[in-house]
């Protein structure tokens, strides 16, 4: 008897490790299929850069939480940060461990040209990983050094360039100077402008230049010297907080009352807010964002909402945050997959609504179609602080090089 029993409970033993075995196995899959997509993010949050860092993840946060609401694919959309602190070698090491350790589906960054080209080759070309950057404006990201893994949310030195280049080759001037960032941005800026001017009028002049390095903070020993030259106008290209401090050095030394100035982002908020009344009026810039302008539902709703959550109105970087979200969300319900490959393809040619009206992920570079504002600083005694005038609406479609010229730049 008790030979009996002992078997009978070897078997209900062996019967429930076969269950339990044959219910995990079961399980596996689903349990697989509910990790949550991972978005790994690697910008500046330390320094004087952070501001736009900060600026860009808030945005990126705000669509999220109306995306999880209704979930992606039966998931939810997370995200981890890390602090490039404006470096380029450790953008790369972020990335790097982001993707081999953190097994993340999608980078997103940077402010940081330099360490946008270097994430896109080393890592998210070699890793075959989708790469969505969000600031930097190195018209090579998507340009001459773009593939298949890399995307742009955010306008490039091409389309501001060529938005400056039209607009100055409309203007009497002929000698010009240039001065920026001695960096990737700043020169590929530059290059764009001058290009676009050139091509636009062949007559004008480039009697000369000026480079500092980025952040530099007193700029007006290069404002002095630019003088003397006695240029009919300026171009200045800065990055990061030289962005602000061009500007402010513009006001102290009186420079646009003396010679036309034209800078991008001299008419973004974010670079005029900590200036106040001692921001310069008069400097010609280009925008793809003011919270301000255009005057749509769809950019009082996002203004609305950024500023009950964060108390302040959104800048660009917080307008190109958004916008990436929400591209990342319709790709994966397009793709009905989580797979990078089959994202990669429901990213091309996507149109998504934003706070500036419909805009494309363009195919055949992965760079985002949308509208450039130009205008011109002026002071606004109510708010404190300067704004935009004048605002010259320029389409997509008018500001970006062709396809056939992306290609060409890529030798293909």
């Amino acid at each position: 008897m008790k030979k009996r029993k002992i078997i009978n409970l070897s078997m209900v033993g062996l019967v429930f490790l076969v269950g339990f075995f044959a219910i995990s196995i079961v399980l596996m899959p689903v349990q697989a299929q509910a990790r949550n997509i991972k978005v790994g993010i690697i910008d500046c949050y330390s320094g004087p850069a952070a501001v736009y860092g900060e600026d860009a993840l808030n945005g990126f946060k705000l669509a999220l939480q109306e995306i999880n609401k209704r979930g992606v694919l039966g998931k939810k959309i997370e995200f981890t940060t890390r602090d490039t602190k404006f470096k380029v070698d450790i953008a790369l090491n972020m990335a790097k461990e982001l993707v081999l350790r953190a097994d993340v589906d999608i980078l997103v960054g940077t402010i940081n040209s330099g360490a946008a080209l270097a994430v896109s080759e080393a890592v998210a070309k070699k890793e075959k990983v989708p790469f969505i950057v969000w600031i930097s404006k190195s018209e090579n990201i998507t340009g001459k050094k773009g593939h298949r893994y890399v995307f742009s949310t955010g306008e490039n030195t091409a389309m501001a360039g060529k938005s400056g280049g039209v607009a100055l080759s409309k203007k009497p001037y002929i000698k010009y100077w240039i001065g920026g960032d001695d960096y990737e941005y700043g020169h590929a800026i530059a290059d764009a402008a001058w290009r676009n001017l050139k091509a636009r009028k062949p007559e004008v002049e480039l009697i000369g230049k000026s480079w500092w390095k980025p952040g530099e903070p007193d700029l007006i020993p290069y404002i002095t010297s630019t003088l003397a030259a006695k240029p009919d106008a300026v171009i200045f290209c800065t990055g990061g907080r030289s962005m602000t401090n061009i500007m402010k050095a513009i006001k102290a030394t009186g420079m646009a009352e003396k010679v036309p100035v034209y800078v991008h982002t001299a008419t973004d908020h974010v670079v005029l807010k900590p200036l106040g009344l001692d921001a310069p009026e008069g400097v010609l810039g280009t925008m793809d964002y003011h919270f301000y302008f255009p005057d749509i539902s769809d950019n009082k709703r996002f203004v609305k909402a950024f500023s009950d959550t964060y108390g302040h109105p959104p800048g660009f970087p917080a307008f190109h945050g958004y916008n990436t979200a929400n591209f990342i969300a319709a790709a994966y319900e397009k793709a009905g997959s989580v797979d990078k490959e089959k994202f990669i393809d429901a990213m091309e040619g996507l149109k998504i609504d934003s706070p500036v009206g419909e805009i494309e992920m363009r195919a055949c570079d992965h760079q985002v179609v949308m509208p450039m504002f130009l205008g011109v600083t002026k002071i606004s005694l109510d708010k404190g602080v300067a704004f935009s005038s004048d605002i010259n609406t320029l389409r997509g479609v008018e500001v970006m090089p062709s396809c056939k010229e992306i290609m060409e730049a890529r030798g293909q």
